[in-house]
């Protein structure tokens, strides 16, 4: 880690949960660090998640697609970690076209000028467990088949290609991290369909009952946001890679049922509430998970550290202390950005 004294890194979706326990990190290990984040709704970024380090880094307010207004920062840059985009997969089955732009297109047009700007600059790219789809066998490793269920799947795979087709074409020196169901402090939790770890941790600070979608069966392997930032600093810091791309995942693969049980406990909430599927997320649902995350582990040194239990009292302290940031209990269940109430009683008008 001592490699990131001195140099100049460039984050971004910085504002968001992943980007901002990342930014932190680098300001810890004496990296000059620029935030490049365009506050798009629905996306999760947040100012107050910077606040530990916010006289101590950067912030430009632009989309990643904006590559005249980029450019004075891309010259100046010895390490990139490329977290901007919507992680929401069931924003894009509603938006697809939306999903498309910010996770395809924007990515493209991004990583086409870091290769004209810094050719061969290191660059690590968020991507997802997702791609993969629903997995042929457990535990899914860097060879499973790629099969998204999803259009954020698609989109993501996609910005992963060209990260990779540049990089062969040695103008970059990227490689990608797919993470799996990430959680800790500065979580998105005031943004619904942020994911199923958002959603637990958003109802039980809410004082509302876990919510479960069929049996609870599914298998998840959680990691703890500070484990994650510790893969893409390695990632980030090797000297020469031998692979382009890594699985990331937790150090235990649950139940989602024990996962919320956990939780419950933990919070001194109530159990959990099992429900029916609703339809539009059966078709999305992958059915069990757990990443083989062998290959980082190889090549890094790297694995995880933070059990669940430990995490989820870490986070929940977190957000207990600094609620008021994110979420007002006096206000409810937060509502989705991208669909306003107006429109909600439309549609349900025509259900």
């Amino acid at each position: 880690m001592e490699a990131y004294s001195g140099k100049r890194v460039l984050v971004t979706g910085g504002l968001g949960f992943l980007g901002s326990n990342l930014a932190i990190r680098l300001v810890q290990l004496g990296a000059s660090v620029t935030i490049i984040d365009a506050g798009i709704p629905g996306c999760g970024g947040n100012l107050r998640n910077i606040s530990p380090i916010a006289r101590d880094v950067r912030v430009a307010r632009y989309d990643i697609s904006d590559v005249e207004s980029l450019r004075p920062l891309l010259q100046h840059t010895d390490v990139i970690f490329n977290l901007a985009g919507e992680i929401s997969h069931s924003h894009s089955m509603e938006y697809p076209d939306r999903d498309l732009d910010i996770n395809a297109r924007s990515q493209m047009l991004f990583v086409r000028e870091c290769g004209r700007q810094i050719p061969g600059v290191r660059i690590v790219y968020s991507g997802t467990r997702q791609v993969y789809g629903r997995p042929e066998y457990l535990p899914v490793d860097e060879d499973h088949p790629i099969a998204p269920v999803d259009y954020n799947g698609v989109s993501k795979h996609a910005a992963s290609e060209y990260h990779l087709m540049l990089t062969r074409d040695k103008l970059l020196d990227a490689a990608i991290v797919r993470l799996t169901n990430i959680y800790g402090p500065r979580l998105a939790v005031n943004v619904p369909c942020q994911g199923v770890l958002s959603v637990f941790f958003m109802r039980l600070l809410l004082g509302l009952p876990i919510e479960i979608f069929g049996d609870g069966g599914q298998l998840r392997d959680p990691i703890y946001v500070d484990d994650a930032v510790e893969a893409m600093l390695r990632v980030g810091a090797a000297e020469k890679l031998k692979s382009r791309v890594f699985n990331v995942g937790g150090p235990v693969a649950l139940p989602l049922g024990e996962i919320a049980a956990l939780l419950c406990r933990l919070a001194g909430a109530p159990p959990p509430v099992h429900k029916p599927f609703p339809r539009a997320l059966s078709k999305i649902d992958i059915g069990s998970f757990a990443s083989d995350s062998r290959r980082i582990g190889r090549e890094m040194k790297w694995k995880p550290k933070v059990l669940i239990e430990e995490g989820a009292a870490r986070t929940l302290k977190f957000f207990r202390e600094r609620l008021g940031d994110y979420l007002n209990p006096a206000d409810g269940y937060p509502e989705c950005p991208l669909r306003p109430k107006a429109l909600k009683e439309k549609a349900s008008a025509f259900a």
